[in-house]
């Protein structure tokens, strides 16, 4: 493992990581202190070979448990870390010391040692004791983290916005503060001294605790200022309210693609997991000339980390606030009845399951087989069938958007007099225009016209035997 102070970067580094350069079994701790400053290389470049563990705990399936390990391989190759090796077990009672009995963890360290790696990855979540004791275990050569760190560094390497690199910090802090009493204990001497200190003195760990305590303090005062902004640039956008849409689903089915597909639009789209962690916003015109505004949000995942869930919840919000959600499924995932639950359930704790969904199921230029087709018709009635890489069922797709944002307008023949040209551009700028035709008397409009606008062209409605 690379030295973690090998960055170069030298000032305002504190004394105890400087310390813990004289012993090199301090290596973690080093580390855990240095990511809250951004001090270090990123974890992918400073291990190469790592072992994947699934544990099947009482009362789980060890099919979803293999189903978990292979998510959990996808994790761990997008960090760009190599897979040397695979473990799966299934254990009658969690055991406190090492989640597993000791015996099979002596087993498992040796294995890995075997192996040639340098970290081992669970796919269960470890207790900062048990992270601890595991690295003991190997006598601190081998690094050990869980299915929750290896989610927060793929967040840490793909956060764009000032917004997204707070929230991930923020929860990244909120993560490492309860394993800095494991990481730190050679240094729970305690420090005396100087007029302002206690007078039992105070430990050198909680001063870093205190520490990193004040980071977190910081880092949500900032947090808040940046998604007050954001709702100051919202509420400018409502003043010419468009209809939205938010395109949700499990990370890697194909979201961005569907969004580039409905708008003509090039944003990144890779096949990979969490590729896209910022919201982004795209106008997607709908065939009836209505505006619509479609935004692609960060992909879900399984036992996602309840801290993720809540620091992300700012960049959800616009799942939230949306008129009706588009759920986009990978059609060929073997595990899809999984990710749907996923994503309804992430959707619940928004209190945004109650919205209009249309399920979508992706990919079917790639079909497996027409069965799984049939299978997933009978069990979703309402489902679309569509490939954001052809285009295939996407004016299907286009034409359900927009019976939905019409649902919620009124349908209306209108004759607009030609000195009020204002509402005509109104009407194009927030209705849904069908028909346009300039006549001597006026401008004849037949139009989904909304709400707000009703009262503005009650008087130039025509009647049902007017043409």
């Amino acid at each position: 493992m690379n030295n973690p102070t090998s960055s170069g970067r030298t000032k305002n580094r504190p004394r105890f990581v400087e310390n813990s350069e004289k012993n090199s079994s301090f290596s973690r701790q080093a580390i855990y202190i240095s990511l809250y400053l951004h001090d270090v290389k990123e974890k992918p470049k400073m291990v190469e070979r790592a072992m994947l563990v699934g544990i099947t705990l009482p009362g789980d399936s060890e099919t979803t448990t293999r189903s978990l390990l292979d998510e959990l391989r996808e994790l761990v190759t997008t960090l760009g870390i190599g897979i040397q090796h695979e473990v799966q077990i299934a254990i009658r009672k969690p055991q406190a010391k090492f989640l597993v009995g000791t015996g099979k963890a002596e087993e498992l360290v040796a294995e890995a040692q075997a192996h040639g790696c340098d970290v081992i990855v669970f796919d269960n979540e470890l207790t900062p004791a048990q992270q601890r004791n595991w690295e003991k275990a190997a006598e601190d050569k081998i690094l050990v983290i869980d299915r929750q760190e290896t989610i927060l560094d793929i967040f840490g390497k793909r956060a764009q916005t000032k917004e997204a690199v707070l929230q991930v910090e923020l929860a990244r802090l909120e993560y490492n503060l309860p394993r800095l009493k494991s990481a730190w204990t050679h240094l729970s001497r305690q420090r005396g001294g100087g007029s302002m200190q206690r007078d039992a003195g105070e430990t050198q760990l909680e001063l870093d605790q205190r520490m990193v305590r004040t980071q977190i303090t910081r880092v949500k005062r900032e947090l808040e200022n940046v998604i007050q902004h954001r709702h100051v640039q919202r509420k400018k956008r409502m003043t010419v309210p468009v209809p939205t849409c938010a395109i949700v689903g499990y990370t890697n089915a194909g979201k961005s693609s569907l969004l580039n597909q409905l708008t003509n639009s090039d944003i990144l789209a890779e096949d990979k997991l969490f590729a896209t962690l910022d919201p982004t916003s795209r106008r997607c015109p709908l065939p009836n000339g209505q505006p619509l505004v479609v935004t692609d949000t960060v992909g879900f995942v399984r036992n996602l980390p309840h801290r993720l869930v809540d620091a992300f919840k700012a960049t959800l919000e616009e799942a939230v606030v949306s008129n009706f959600l588009i759920h986009v499924l990978d059609v060929n995932s073997p595990e899809i009845d999984a990710h749907a639950e996923t994503t309804l359930s992430v959707l619940r704790t928004l209190d945004a399951d109650e919205k209009k969904i249309i399920t979508v199921f992706n990919k079917i230029d790639d079909l497996w087989s027409e069965d799984i087709r049939l299978s997933l018709s009978f069990r979703y009635p309402e489902a679309l069938f569509v490939s954001a890489h052809t285009g295939e069922g996407i004016p299907a797709l286009l034409e359900l958007m927009e019976s939905i944002v019409e649902s919620d307008f009124a349908q209306l023949r209108l004759l607009i007099p030609h000195d009020r040209y204002d509402l005509v551009a109104r009407l194009h700028r927030e209705g849904g225009v069908r028909k346009e035709e300039a006549r001597d008397d006026g401008t004849y409009i037949v139009s989904a016209v909304p709400e707000r606008m009703l009262s503005s062209v009650q008087p130039f409605v025509l009647s049902s035997d007017e043409k």
